[in-house]
């Protein structure tokens, strides 16, 4: 079974490291980050602990999205469940998933 979208205004690509994830966005420009989970010194009243990061993914609303996963050292999974989405990082392999975000909001994952 093939999920391939031709559609996708935008492409990110994102691989699994041992602690962290590296993000690309290439579309535009090409801008290359990774996010750590902050340490629980570094956390506010208001923060969600083992949820907050230092760099946080910005992506725009009601446009098709693709992630291109991949990993590094071992098995990850990428995921979103408040926009219905997992992809499997795995070593040596490219693994695609698309989705839309139809309301603004930060998710977590």
């Amino acid at each position: 079974m093939v999920e391939e979208s031709w559609e996708a205004m935008v492409t990110i690509k994102i691989f699994g490291r041992q602690w962290y994830w590296s993000y690309e966005y290439s579309d535009f420009v090409d801008i290359e980050f990774d996010t750590y989970m902050k340490p629980n010194s570094d956390l506010s009243n208001e923060s969600f602990r083992l949820l907050e990061v230092d760099n946080r993914t910005v992506l725009p609303m009601n446009t098709e999205v693709r992630v291109l996963t991949s990993a590094s050292d071992v098995l990850h999974s990428w995921a979103v469940p408040a926009l219905g989405i997992k992809v499997d990082a795995t070593p040596g392999r490219l693994n695609q998933g698309t989705f839309m975000i139809n309301r603004p909001g930060t998710f977590f994952g």
